[in-house]
């Protein structure tokens, strides 16, 4: 722990420091207070009384999370404050524990302040919603899992944020219920997360029977011990750390869309406007990312993991920035672009620079929420229309909201002194400087993924601002600029991508801050910032220049190409298709995962054992044969009086022999 910071491990009866506490406590659980009141009185107090007392809930959180901010960057102070006993069982203890750390600070700001304005914006935004106070209250709800999330001590209360966040997410996304799409895109999500789900829970169980403990504090101190454990799984023997560290990256993968498990992330675009800022800038996709940061002193002795973390977070980035070169729907591009930049943080993670990947995560946050938020305006505008081949033209109809997709897109692709370039660019460079396979692989498919962001980004500026405007005469007489509810958290939002990355870049990026040496681990031989000072000049600006030519290819292709256009969708036809596919992972798992577990689950669950064994078996075996001894004995109800008795007598006669029989 750096000597700078003081460590505070408080019980509820012992709070010296009782000021802070509070205000780290309120900021956790206003959210939910929030949450309870506008789900459960929304009927009482109306749309008016639900937007305001969430809005006013979060405002007061961001203003809380600002002072706290500032009190710990004069008096650094780690606080770990235990509220009672949850679960305990023998060996498994569990207590509601909450970390207030530099890590936990940061989470908090960029949570609370996405998540204020998201708030303000959904007040216009969904201003004419029916059900704006239950939308309204699942955005809060979400912030508090979030929140939750964050603050956990221990694994366990980490999973239940991790949970109520999925939870939360379907909710949302399934928020316009009566909508077919919307309900096939939250179950998708709440699938594909339950897959790595189980793999974070087989993480859970397997660090338990380990370490004895779920609590971080523990967990953390004796993972050096186990360097050379190794376990047997089916006459294998395995790392410990490594099978440890690796069912934590599959669980991360769900959460933060990485290849293979982020066919849920488009899909989530189903969603409101607010919906899609809120998941993909500052909640949901950023729990995978934060979970790999928190357990670097686990991933730190995973040399094999961490090599893995770099490649999944390098491919991840690659393959997204080319499915996002040929999408049309405006969300969807954004989407892609969350995927892409989730890689690069993933692929930071790998390759040691927790701080660098956690510094990216603020950044991204601020300038994704501005471009979601900005689109949705643009949407909103335009009758909700999201398609960019009806836009056009629209520079001039929306100059806010073209300046607003402009500034988020420029700090995006890393343009130089933006928030996105003080980030994205090192990670880059670290990667190079690992002098490695992995990390050269990762840093070209990283460079090469900065020249598809650049180019999807300016496409989505040609395509709706500045081309020739097709859309329709009775939206475009209906087009007007959005309300002060709408343009205010863009302008925040817009500042903060232009200066959040120069005022923060001292804090995170460097050899010489201690804001988070108490919280992550970098081994010495895994620190390469020395190293990626020294590159050549062409290494370092390779980027932007690749950015510039990116700028020209999309200007040659959309001005100059088009107009031969027969020649340019010759060139281009199959490469177009294979991208629009989306690398054919829905169909090949749909076809080859998906169709082959439903006609199992049918014939041999559902027709062999449920309709078959249980039924002939049960009800329905029982039924035919009591039915059809019924029929049997109605056949004896005659009627007839000495009918009756012959029966009465030949069965009192017969009770007579068999007692005669015993008897003798």
């Amino acid at each position: 722990m750096s000597h700078a910071c003081r460590a505070h491990i408080l019980p509820l009866n012992y709070i010296p420091i009782f000021k802070r506490i509070y205000m780290f406590l309120a900021i956790v659980f206003i959210p939910l207070i929030n949450a309870i009141i506008a789900g459960l009185a929304g009927r009482w107090i109306g749309r008016m009384g639900a937007r305001w007392l969430t809005v006013i809930g979060m405002g007061g959180n961001l203003f809380l999370t600002s002072i706290l901010i500032y009190q710990n960057l004069t008096d650094p102070v780690v606080y770990h404050l235990k509220l009672g006993t949850w679960i305990s069982s023998e060996l498994l203890h569990i207590t509601w524990g909450f970390n207030f750390d530099n890590l936990v600070l940061t989470m908090f700001f960029v949570v609370n302040l996405v998540s204020s304005l998201v708030h303000v914006y959904s007040c216009s935004y969904m201003a004419e919603d029916p059900h704006l106070p239950r939308f309204m209250s699942y955005l809060s709800l979400f912030t508090f899992f979030m929140l939750l999330l964050v603050t956990a001590d221990n694994l366990l209360q980490l999973f239940l944020g991790w949970e109520g966040v999925g939870i939360c997410s379907y909710l949302l996304i399934n928020f316009w219920f009566t909508r077919i799409q919307a309900n096939k895109s939250a179950i998708k999500a709440l699938i594909v997360n339950r897959i790595s789900d189980v793999a974070l829970t087989l993480g859970i169980i397997t660090i338990f029977c380990a370490f004895r403990s779920i609590e971080f504090g523990v967990i953390f101190s004796l993972a050096p011990f186990f360097i050379e454990q190794q376990v047997n799984i089916l006459s294998f023997n395995v790392n410990l750390l490594n099978l440890v560290s690796i069912l934590l990256l599959l669980g991360a993968m769900g959460k933060s869309a990485q290849i293979f498990l982020h066919t849920w992330l488009p899909d989530a675009m189903e969603g409101p406007t607010p919906v899609s800022a809120l998941i993909h800038a500052a909640t949901m996709v950023t729990a995978g990312v934060f979970l790999i940061i928190k357990c670097s002193p686990i991933f730190e002795y995973a040399d094999t993991t961490l090599m893995l973390v770099a490649l999944i977070g390098g491919l991840t980035a690659f393959f997204s920035s080319t499915v996002g070169l040929v999408q049309y729907d405006m969300k969807k591009v954004i989407a892609y672009s969350t995927c892409s930049q989730l890689g690069y943080m993933v692929f930071a993670c790998g390759l040691s620079a927790y701080n660098i990947s956690l510094f990216h995560l603020m950044n991204h946050a601020v300038f994704k929420a501005l471009l979601f938020l900005s689109a949705g305006s643009v949407i909103h505008s335009l009758s909700n229309e999201q398609d960019m081949r009806k836009m056009g033209g629209l520079s001039k109809l929306l100059p806010f909201a073209y300046a607003s997709i402009g500034i988020g897109s420029l700090a995006l692709i890393g343009f130089p002194f933006l928030t996105g370039y003080y980030s994205k660019d090192i990670i880059l460079e670290l990667a190079y400087s690992q002098y490695n396979l992995h990390g050269s692989f990762v840093h070209w498919l990283g460079t090469i993924t900065a020249f598809f962001t650049t180019f999807y980004s300016f496409r989505l500026i040609y395509l709706s601002f500045i081309k020739e405007t097709q859309v329709q005469k009775p939206v475009a007489n209906n087009i007007h600029e959005s309300p002060a509810f709408i343009t205010v958290p863009l302008s925040i939002l817009a500042l903060g991508s232009i200066i959040l990355g120069y005022l923060t870049k001292d804090l995170f990026s460097g050899i010489g801050t201690p804001f988070l040496d108490h919280v992550l681990l970098t081994l010495p031989g895994h620190n390469s910032f020395f190293v990626a000072e020294f590159l050549p000049f062409y290494i370092k600006n390779l980027p932007f220049f690749l950015s510039l030519l990116s700028v020209a290819l999309v200007a040659f292709l959309y001005k100059v190409l088009s107009h031969y256009s027969i020649m340019y969708h010759l060139l281009l036809k199959e490469g177009h298709r294979f991208l629009s596919y989306k690398w054919y992972f829905d169909l090949l798992y749909n076809r080859y995962i998906n169709l082959p577990l439903l006609r199992f689950a049918f014939r041999v669950p559902f027709e062999l054992i449920d309709k078959g064994v249980i039924e002939l078996m049960g009800p329905r075996g029982l039924y035919s044969s009591f039915f059809k001894l019924s029929l049997k004995n109605k056949e004896y109800q005659t009627g007839i009086v000495y009918q009756y008795a012959f029966f009465i007598l030949a069965v009192l006669l017969l009770v007579l022999i068999t007692i005669t029989f015993l008897v003798t």
